[in-house]
C-alpha cells in the first residue's frame, strides 16, 4: 500500500505544484489588497446600492470590510467550487483513468492485493489534497502580520477544514461514480456537475426561501466557510468526514467485486438494448 501511496504522489506531482501556485498566488493577492478594501469610505453604503437579491446570493457582503467576512466571500466562497475540480477529476480517473489506458490490469498482475492498491491511492489523494490547502494557508498567514487582519495562525487554518471535508466528499464520490459508470470522464462530469448545482442551489436558497427545504439535504449547506473562523461546527465537520469515508467504503466494496478491463470505456450493458443485437446475430 505505501508503494502504491508513493506512487499517487509522483503522479500527482504536476497537479500539487500546479494548483498550490495558484491558491498561493490568490491568497497573497487577496491578503494584500484587504487593507485598501476595509479603509475605503462609504463602502458599506455602496455595497446596499446593488441589487438585494444578488448580493444575497454570495452571502453577507456587508461584512466584507471585517476579516472574516472578506476571507469568506473572497477566497473560501469559491474555493468548495475551484479546487473541487481538481478533486472531483483525480477521483474520478484514481482507478478508472488507468482501467480505461489498459494499465490497470497490468498492476493488478504484481504481488499486490486490490485493498493495498485502492486505499493506497486513496491516500495519495487526501495527501495531496492536503499539500495544495496547506500551500493556500500559508499564503494567507505568512503575509498577514503586516496587514490589518488581526487572526492567529488557528483562526486561518480553522475553514480549511471544512474545505477539506467538502473536497473529500465529492471526491470519494466521483471514485464510487467512475466504479458504476461506464467511463472515468461520465464519473467526473456528474460529480462536478452535482458540485456546481449544489453551489447554485445554496445561492439561490438565500433569495427563495422555498428552496432552503431542499438545501438541508446538500453538502455544501453544511460547509461553514470562513464564518468557521470563529469555531467549527464538529458535527457538521464529522458528519461531512463520515459520508466520504461511507463512498469510500462502498467504492472499495465495488472495486473488490469489478471485472478489470484491459482497455476503453465500459457499456451501458443493459439487457434490453443488447438483445435485439443479439437476435440480429443469430438470425
Amino acid at each position: 500500500m505505501f508503494t502504491e501511496f508513493k506512487h499517487t504522489l509522483r503522479r500527482l506531482r504536476g497537479q500539487m505544484i500546479g494548483w498550490s501556485i495558484g491558491l498561493a498566488l490568490y491568497g497573497l493577492m487577496m491578503v494584500s489588497i484587504f487593507d485598501s478594501i476595509a479603509s475605503i469610505e462609504g463602502f458599506e453604503e455602496m455595497i446596499a446600492q446593488y441589487p438585494q437579491d444578488l448580493m444575497a446570493f454570495f452571502g453577507d457582503m456587508m461584512a466584507i470590510t471585517t476579516p472574516q467576512g472578506y476571507i469568506d466571500i473572497y477566497y473560501f466562497n469559491y474555493m468548495a467550487i475551484i479546487v473541487g475540480i481538481f478533486a472531483v477529476g483525480v477521483g474520478a480517473s484514481l482507478l478508472a483513468g488507468d482501467e480505461e489506458k489498459g494499465i490497470l490490469d497490468l498492476v493488478l498482475a504484481y504481488p499486490v492485493s486490490r485493498t493495498a492498491l485502492f486505499w493506497g491511492r486513496l491516500l495519495g489523494f487526501v495527501a495531496a489534497t492536503i499539500v495544495i490547502l496547506l500551500v493556500g494557508w500559508l499564503s494567507w498567514v505568512l503575509p498577514a502580520a503586516g496587514t490589518g487582519m488581526d487572526l492567529t495562525w488557528i483562526e486561518f487554518l480553522r475553514p480549511f477544514l471544512p474545505l477539506f471535508a467538502q473536497l473529500f466528499l465529492f471526491g470519494t464520490l466521483a471514485l464510487l461514480l467512475s466504479l458504476v459508470l461506464p467511463s472515468a470522464r461520465i464519473a467526473g462530469m456528474l460529480a462536478g456537475g452535482l458540485l456546481v448545482a449544489n453551489y447554485l442551489l445554496i445561492g439561490l436558497a438565500n433569495i427563495n426561501e422555498d428552496l432552503k427545504a431542499f438545501v438541508e439535504f446538500t453538502p455544501l449547506h453544511y460547509y461553514q466557510g470562513g464564518k468557521a473562523i470563529s469555531g467549527l461546527n464538529w458535527g457538521w465537520l464529522v458528519g461531512l468526514l463520515a459520508v466520504a469515508l461511507g463512498f469510500s467504503l462502498l467504492a472499495w466494496w465495488r472495486f473488490q467485486r469489478r471485472d478489470i478491463r484491459v482497455g476503453g470505456e465500459r457499456g451501458w450493458k443493459l439487457p434490453a438494448l443488447s438483445l435485439p443485437f443479439r437476435r440480429s446475430r443469430e438470425a
